[in-house]
């Protein structure tokens, strides 16, 4: 094998290594990231959803305009959970810091099936009130 083409192997392995490897942000560098703010989370080229972290560690995810699912976040181990108002199965996720984006990989995902934001901003979600309607 040739000097170029080991680098090479090398470099592409390096680049494929699944983010398992990387050190994971600690939840109080997740809480400074987040709080405040609104995340769009994009998982293979596609946008995935969007969350808005509110004050105390309370959160609004949508999937679709205008439909809310409301829930809170928590520390657990290396590990950030969810917990969802119509769900009460905890969803928890390993963070890490790429670039100043957050990327993220379900406990129960394999490596590649990571969500990375793609969109930070302090616009809020459009959640109509719980209840709203006939």
């Amino acid at each position: 094998m040739t000097p170029i083409l080991r680098t090479a192997i090398l470099a592409c392995l390096a680049a494929a290594a699944p983010a398992r490897a990387e050190t994971p942000i600690t939840a109080a560098e997740f809480e400074a990231h987040v709080t405040g703010k609104t995340v769009t989370y994009q998982q293979y080229g596609a946008i995935f959803g969007i969350e808005e972290y509110l004050e105390g560690r309370k959160v609004r995810w949508s999937v679709a305009p205008n439909e809310c699912q409301y829930g809170s976040w928590y520390p657990q181990d290396d590990y950030i959970c969810f917990i969802y108002e119509y769900d009460p199965t905890p969803a928890c996720w390993t963070f890490w810091l790429r670039d100043g984006a957050l990327v993220a990989l379900s406990l129960s995902a394999d490596p590649g099936a990571e969500l990375h934001e793609t969109a930070r901003d302090q616009t809020p979600l459009p959640c109509p009130g719980p209840d709203v309607g006939v």
